[in-house]
């Protein structure tokens, strides 16, 4: 193919699709000869588009091209939603293998893979005009082997769920995220960092910042991914069920690098793995040399508690015990 396809709605309400529109591919292939930067498959919607779905289709890139495909609404009032992607190829792309932006929710996208592109295998962002992507399902998918990132969340994206999917040998991460992920579930995250010169020079499978929820997610390496995990928690994480490995020259990977200021909270249950703690957030679970952290200021919102008791510590240095919540740093018992 030579030329971009490019579907654009018009304006609503003549424009709006209220009814199943299928991309019904059953294995096509589309090889791309693109020579400039334009995406492969371009989807625009200028009013409400529903029930679009892409199933079985390839998307070869030969790198000149822009991003495989891309589903976009920036405008106010406008929408894609209830879409689904299904057993779709997106590789070898010049810039992302797939890009969502703006008003792209309540969709799904199942057994996909988005590879060896130049960019990230996908990228999921908020778009103008305050624009919001949300509530977007990945289910069994595999993002491996891109330049950059695996799957890039910005401008503000968080709404967004992973189920079962696998992310590795990505340039730097598997998964970033800078405002936080709503779930990972049974995700993997294997040998991410292939640009980065070492493993000290390297990092972890996933960067998030804000908050998110991990769930039975796996990390190994035998290269430079160093921990399942770096985050900077300014409300809660919680991750159960993780672990972090590594052999070979990653034989020192762990599983989470955890930093956040006074008042954010990690939550960690059934967790293997180092965990490195830093700055004065409180992580309830077994940390490096299998400690838990809680808050030492009597008006701490993480005390620890014992039954009905809390403790903490005194200006004094001195250890005090009430029945119930302080109300002063001398209240209760030394």
């Amino acid at each position: 193919m030579t030329r971009p396809i490019r579907v654009e709605t018009r304006d609503r309400p003549h424009g709006n699709v209220t009814r199943a529109c299928v991309v019904q591919a059953h294995g096509v292939r589309i090889v791309s000869e693109i020579r400039t930067a334009d995406p492969v498959i371009e989807v625009v919607s200028n009013s409400v588009m529903r029930y679009l779905r892409i199933d079985g289709l390839e998307i070869r890139g030969n790198g000149d091209e822009s991003h495989g495909l891309v589903l976009t609404c920036v405008r106010r009032g406008r929408y894609i939603y209830n879409f689904c992607l299904r057993d779709v190829i997106v590789e070898g792309c010049g810039g992302d293998g797939c890009r969502m932006t703006g008003n792209v929710f309540e969709g799904q996208v199942f057994n996909s893979y988005f590879r060896d592109n130049r960019g990230n295998g996908v990228t999921l962002s908020h778009g103008a005009e305050d624009t919001v992507l949300s509530a977007v399902h990945f289910f069994g998918c595999v993002f491996g082997g891109n330049r950059v990132h695996g799957v890039a969340m910005i401008n503000g994206a968080e709404d967004v769920g992973f189920q079962g999917c696998y992310f590795l040998l990505n340039g730097k991460y598997g998964l970033i995220a800078d405002r936080g992920c709503g779930l990972l579930s049974h995700c993997g995250f294997e040998n991410n960092h292939q640009q980065a010169s070492s493993f000290e020079e390297g990092g972890a499978g996933m960067r998030l910042l804000v908050r998110g929820t991990l769930i039975g997610c796996t990390s190994y390496s035998v290269f430079n991914q160093t921990h399942l995990l770096s985050a900077y928690v300014t409300d809660e994480l919680t991750m159960v069920g993780c672990t972090g490995r590594g052999g070979g020259k990653a034989r020192r990977a762990g599983l989470a690098q955890i930093k956040g200021p006074e008042g954010s909270r990690a939550a960690l249950v059934g967790c293997v793995g180092r965990v490195e703690p830093d700055g004065k957030i409180s992580v309830v679970g077994p940390t490096d040399g299998g400690r838990s952290t809680f808050g030492d200021r009597w008006d701490s919102s993480d005390l620890l508690r014992i039954g009905d008791h809390r403790l903490w510590v005194d200006r004094g240095g001195r250890l005090r015990i009430k029945a119930g919540a302080p109300s002063a740093d001398d209240d209760g018992s030394p």
